[in-house]
C-alpha cells in the first residue's frame, strides 16, 4: 500500500470563515465534509501572520527567525531544507501545485521549481500569469473587473491549480507521494465566477466584541496602525466584503474536486487543510494582517483525516503549524530530525497522549523587506498555553490576555497582579523557545521588560551559551575552538 499525503492550504482564510469552525453564514460545505472525515483542531495557530513566514514555518518545519524566511520577500537559508527535500530522500514523489512564496521574489514567484519538487508539476503564481496574454493578466489584477466581466471558473488560478492536482492524482495513484495544492484564494484580487462574487452581495459578517475594542491599554502601534486602518462607520457598522466571501466559497468548492478525486484515487491518503493566516476584518480596529497575535490573524483552520484516524473528533488542545510537517514525517515512516522544533499531531489525534504541545509560540519581525509600510520593523514573540496569550512587543509595550474570560482580547492584563504569576511563567516558556530555536534576535532586551521585576541585570554576555544546529543533512558541524566535530551542540562560548 503506497504511501500518501495531500496537503491542501488557502491564504488569509480566518478560522471563522469555514462553517463548521464557525456559523457565520458563510458556505464551505466541502470543507465541512473534510472536517467531519477526521480530527478538526479549535485551537491552532500559524508561526507567523504573513503570508512567506507563515509557509516558512509549515513547509521547513522551522520558525521564521531559524529559516531565515521573517519576512515576505526574503528567501528560506540555503542550508535550510524543505518538506520535498525531506520527502525525496525518501524516495516519495513530491509535487507543489500552487503559490509558494518562499524563493525571495515577488509575490508571484519566480516560475521555476523551488529544490525537492517536481518540475513537471511545478506551478507557482508567476506560472499561471505567463499563461494569460497581458491584457487578460491586467483583468485579473483587479476584482472590480467582475462588474464588467462574467469570469468563467477556468480563468481563475483555483481551478488550474485544482486541474493540475487532479492529473497528478490519476497518474500517480500507485506512488509514494506528497502532494501540496496551495491556493492563492480568497486572497485579493478575489477573481471567481459570477455566481459566487453575487453570492454576499447583502451579506454582513457578524460584529464581534473586538471590533469595538478602543485600544485602550494597548501598544501604541497598534493605535498608530489604527489610524492608518480604513475604520466601520460607528453610526451603522458593517463589516462587508463580498467578493472576499465570494472567493470563500469559491476556493471550497475547488478544494472540492481535489477531494472527490483524492476519493477515487487515493483513498489511504492523510489529508491535511489549513490556511496561513487570517485577515482583521476591522476586529480591534485594523486591517489585513501584521505585527499582532490576535486571535483574527493568528489562530488558523486546521483539519487532518486519514485511514485508520478517528472520524467527527474535535480537539481543543493548541498546536501549531510548526507541528504540521513532522506528523507528515511520522505519517511516512521517517524519523524527525532533531532540528525541527515541532511535534507530530498524530499521538494527539489517535489519543496516544492528551496533548503534544504545552504552548506554541507565534513572532513577526517584519512585513516585507521589498517596501515600508505596515509599521517596518515590529519585533514580536508571543507565546499561548491554550488560555493565556503573552506578546512581547520590543518596540512597544507588551500584552496578555485570557482568553477563557476575554476570548476577543479587548482587555490587556499584563500590568494586572493578579496575572503577575501566569504572565512571569509564560515569559520564561518564551525565553527558553528563543533559546532552543537559536532565535537570531534573542538577548537580554527580551528579558528586562518593565513589568518583570525579577530579571537579571543587563549583561552583554546574556547567557554566554553557543548553540549550533542539528539537521541530518549536514555532517556534524565543527567546533570553533578545535576545528574538530561538536560534541555537543550547546555550550558555554570559550572565552565568555
Amino acid at each position: 500500500m503506497p504511501k500518501q499525503i495531500i496537503f491542501l492550504m488557502t491564504d488569509s482564510q480566518r478560522y471563522d470563515m469555514v462553517n463548521c469552525n464557525v456559523s457565520t453564514g458563510l458556505s464551505t460545505p466541502c470543507l465541512d465534509r473534510l472536517a467531519a472525515s477526521g480530527t478538526r483542531f479549535t485551537r491552532a495557530y500559524t508561526t507567523q501572520p504573513v503570508c512567506q513566514p507563515a509557509r516558512a514555518g509549515i513547509f521547513t518545519g522551522m520558525y521564521p527567525h531559524s529559516s531565515g524566511s521573517w519576512t515576505n520577500s526574503m528567501g528560506v537559508a540555503e542550508n535550510i531544507h524543505n518538506a520535498g527535500e525531506r520527502m525525496q530522500r525518501m524516495g516519495v514523489h513530491t509535487a507543489y501545485i500552487g503559490k509558494w512564496h518562499l524563493d525571495g521574489g515577488d509575490y508571484f514567484g519566480l516560475g521555476h521549481a523551488s529544490r525537492g519538487w517536481d518540475p513537471e508539476y511545478w506551478y507557482d503564481m508567476r506560472n499561471y500569469l505567463e499563461e494569460l496574454t497581458p491584457e487578460e493578466r491586467l483583468l485579473s489584477r483587479n476584482a472590480e473587473n467582475m462588474r464588467t466581466h462574467d469570469f468563467p471558473a477556468e480563468f481563475t488560478y483555483a481551478w488550474r491549480c485544482s486541474s493540475r492536482a487532479i492529473e497528478f492524482l490519476e497518474k500517480h495513484r500507485e506512488e509514494d507521494f506528497l502532494l501540496v495544492v496551495s491556493y492563492d484564494e480568497p486572497h485579493d484580487p478575489y477573481i471567481c465566477p459570477p455566481e459566487y462574487a453575487r453570492m454576499y452581495e447583502e451579506f454582513d459578517f457578524p460584529l464581534l466584541p473586538s471590533h469595538a475594542d478602543t485600544l485602550e491599554g494597548k501598544p501604541d502601534y497598534q493605535r498608530v496602525w489604527a489610524a492608518a486602518s480604513s475604520q466601520l462607520d460607528p453610526e451603522n457598522p458593517r463589516v462587508r466584503a463580498p467578493w472576499f466571501f465570494g472567493c470563500n466559497s469559491y476556493v471550497d468548492s475547488q478544494i472540492g474536486r481535489v477531494l472527490d478525486a483524492a476519493a477515487q484515487y487515493a483513498p489511504e491518503a492523510l489529508l491535511l487543510y489549513t490556511s496561513d493566516h487570517g485577515d482583521f476584518l476591522h476586529e480591534h480596529r485594523l486591517a489585513a494582517k501584521g505585527p499582532a497575535a490576535y486571535d483574527a490573524i493568528a489562530h488558523i483552520p486546521l483539519f487532518i483525516a486519514g485511514p485508520g484516524l478517528p472520524q467527527g473528533q474535535v480537539d481543543g488542545n493548541p498546536v501549531s503549524h510548526i507541528d504540521l510537517l513532522p506528523t507528515m514525517l511520522a505519517w511516512m515512516g521517517a524519523e524527525q530530525p532533531p532540528i525541527l522544533p515541532g511535534h507530530s499531531l498524530l499521538p494527539q489525534i489517535t489519543g496516544e497522549c492528551p496533548r503534544v504541545n504545552d504552548c506554541v509560540f507565534l513572532e513577526f519581525g517584519r512585513y516585507e523587506v521589498d517596501h515600508d509600510g505596515f509599521g517596518g520593523l515590529q519585533l514580536m514573540r508571543s507565546v499561548f498555553d491554550g488560555r493565556y496569550k503573552l506578546s512581547v512587543n520590543l518596540l512597544s509595550t507588551d500584552e496578555l490576555y485570557d482568553l477563557q474570560e476575554d476570548p476577543y482580547e479587548v482587555r490587556n492584563l499584563i500590568d494586572d497582579p493578579a496575572y503577575a504569576a501566569v504572565r512571569d511563567k509564560l515569559h520564561d516558556r518564551l525565553l527558553d523557545n528563543m533559546d532552543k530555536t537559536r532565535d537570531p534576535f534573542r538577548g537580554y532586551y527580551w528579558e528586562r521588560r518593565p513589568w518583570r521585576t525579577d530579571a537579571p541585570a543587563a549583561s552583554w554576555r546574556y547567557r554566554g551559551f553557543t548553540r549550533q544546529s542539528l539537521d541530518d543533512f549536514e555532517p556534524r558541524q565543527l567546533d570553533y575552538g578545535t576545528g574538530l566535530p561538536m560534541e555537543e551542540a550547546t555550550r558555554v562560548k570559550p572565552g565568555l
